[in-house]
């Protein structure tokens, strides 16, 4: 499943709600720590796309149990991938932002709270991609894992330039 995304920063709450909009039918509860840490991956990714690259860009989601997605039968070692692919052929940069900083720090947050991530040219542009596993460790919600991450990746972030 995929959603449309314009270059223009409402479309991030747009983007969450549409992602939340398609837990329901995955068997993921709103209120488990995994849909809360998608729902911040879905906002990181797709502001990424939106500030820095002014392209449109495609948010693609893989629910377990959604439209033949892998882990359709509902076991628990099911993976979540989240995709945001747009037109620009900037490459992800990493970048250091200051303490007192209010942005650029996106994709060292979603270094620590998914399983894997990486990026990939695709076609003219290129294809953010983040995957979390719902078989993860109990306590590894996304408030435990923000935690962590915002301590061990302080002052690293990425910027697309």
């Amino acid at each position: 499943m995929q959603l449309e995304i314009r270059p223009d920063p409402a479309e991030v709450g747009r983007a969450r709600r549409w992602a939340r909009s398609r837990l329901a039918g995955s068997g993921i509860a709103a209120d488990e720590p995994l849909a809360e840490t998608l729902i911040l991956l879905v906002s990181e990714l797709v502001t990424n796309a939106v500030v820095h690259t002014g392209c449109p860009a495609v948010l693609r989601l893989s629910l377990p149990g959604a439209d033949g997605a892998d882990g359709a039968d509902g076991g628990e070692a099911a993976t979540v991938r989240l995709e945001v692919a747009d037109a620009s052929d900037r490459a992800p940069v990493p970048r250091c932002a200051d303490g007192d900083a209010t942005g650029g720090r996106g994709l060292a947050l979603v270094d620590g709270l998914a399983d894997r991530w990486g990026w990939s040219p695709e076609g003219a542009g290129k294809r953010i991609w983040c995957e979390l596993d719902r078989c993860a460790q109990p306590g590894q919600g996304a408030a435990v894992a923000y935690g962590r991450g915002a301590a061990s990746y302080e002052g690293l972030a990425f910027e697309a330039v």
